[in-house]
């Protein structure tokens, strides 16, 4: 556990990269928990690309407030993030929340957002008891957990895939990703593997694979962990066995670390950067244009919808903020157009919407990424909201 004080000092550190305030006086203030160190740094750089260039978009503004973005990287410790949430609450008196990549960090700082009446919009986590008997109204999803994996679960069917190995960190995405795979999956489960958080070396996973002789390999395995299980697994010679995996183990900060061994690994995701919706088109665009031509991944997308979401409650509202009642009514009632087409929030304000199926390849330009496929689950509803009690 790192002490405030010196929690203090790395904040100081950060400077004007991390934490950036109005040259003038705020309406309102966001804290942005960033992981751009740690565990899921890779997927935290991508969260904040999508962050700044919303942020760039809209003025600096939310609903035409002026508006003061806190950025802090708090490298993926769940602890030091509540340490952060402490200090946005109690010294900043921050309005809205978000930022943290892991479920582990997003269950952590929950309570102490929810007793203040902050509104925690995520920027990706959907853990499943935030959608079950822990949902609460101060807490808005871009998806759950489970779902990108029961899409996935569809799909093996589809592919006729009998038997699977499962694969992934010990950590409770990680059990909720394969939970959601093996709720849709009609085959059977030949073994399932939980690593370490963090793990780079998988030789003693891949021999398990390779005796277990499977159709087809389910991995979720985000960032550093996915990029050299991938690179590992093919080495190891087994090309053959497919991969098929939640769109978080196959997307861009993947598959341009792996590169051509990629080709072909099927995922899914709610959002895909070709989809041809106008919205989509302008971020993508804006994005790679940003960002030297890079196509952006879910996690800047879901960061950019985020603060989106904010701007068009704020305005909603007519700025005011303070009525907490009306502000969670516009937020659950989004009215700005989203990267990935029309969506509704269920009862547990988590996401009804669709899921699609992308497989790697190459475009127009032979640069190896993700390329739609089509929709798998059509305006879907998690499978916790009967749990929650709101």
């Amino acid at each position: 556990m790192l002490p405030m004080k010196k929690l203090s000092v790395a904040l100081a550190l950060c400077g004007a990269a991390t934490v950036n305030a109005t040259a003038h006086a705020a309406d309102i203030k966001v804290g942005i928990a960033l992981d751009i160190s740690g565990p899921f740094a890779a997927l935290g750089a991508e969260a904040r690309d999508g962050f700044e260039l919303a942020i760039e978009k809209l003025g600096g503004q939310l609903g035409g407030k002026p508006t003061e973005f806190l950025r802090t990287d708090f490298g993926g410790n769940p602890e030091q993030a509540n340490q952060l949430v402490a200090r946005y609450l109690q010294r900043d008196k921050i309005d809205f929340f978000t930022g943290p990549i892991g479920s582990n960090a997003a269950l952590a700082v929950g309570p102490a957002l929810f007793a203040a009446k902050v509104p925690y919009l995520s920027a990706n986590p959907g853990p499943s008891a935030y959608a079950g008997d822990k949902c609460n109204a101060y807490f808005f999803a871009q998806y759950q957990n489970d779902t990108y994996d029961e899409a996935a679960g569809k799909v093996a069917n589809e592919k006729g895939y009998r038997n699977v190995v499962l694969i992934a960190p010990n950590y409770p995405a990680g059990k909720d990703h394969l939970n959601g795979f093996k709720r849709q999956f009609a085959g059977t489960v030949r073994d399932e593997i939980y690593t370490r958080l963090g793990q780079i070396d998988y030789a003693a996973e891949i021999a398990q694979i390779r005796a277990a002789k499977p159709d087809a390999v389910f991995f979720f395995l985000p960032g550093a962990m996915g990029i050299n299980f991938v690179k590992q697994y093919v080495g190891g010679g087994l090309k053959d066995i497919p991969l098929i995996a939640p769109g978080f183990s196959a997307d861009e900060d993947v598959i341009q670390a792996v590169g051509e061994p990629m080709i072909g690994v099927l995922n899914t995701a709610h959002w895909a950067h070709d989809l041809e919706l106008p919205a989509n088109a302008e971020f993508v665009a804006a994005f790679r244009h940003k960002y030297d031509g890079r196509y952006p991944s879910v996690y800047a997308a879901m960061a950019y919808d985020t603060l989106m979401a904010m701007d068009a409650a704020v305005r909603d509202v007519g700025g005011n903020i303070e009525d907490r009642e009306a502000l969670l009514k516009a937020l659950k009632n989004p009215s700005f157009p989203s990267v990935r087409g029309d969506f509704q929030y269920g009862a547990n304000n988590f996401p009804v919407q669709n899921y699609y199926l992308r497989e790697v390849g190459k475009d127009a330009d032979g640069r190896i990424t993700n390329k739609l496929v089509g929709v798998t689950l059509e305006q879907h509803q998690d499978a916790y909201v009967g749990e929650c009690k709101m």
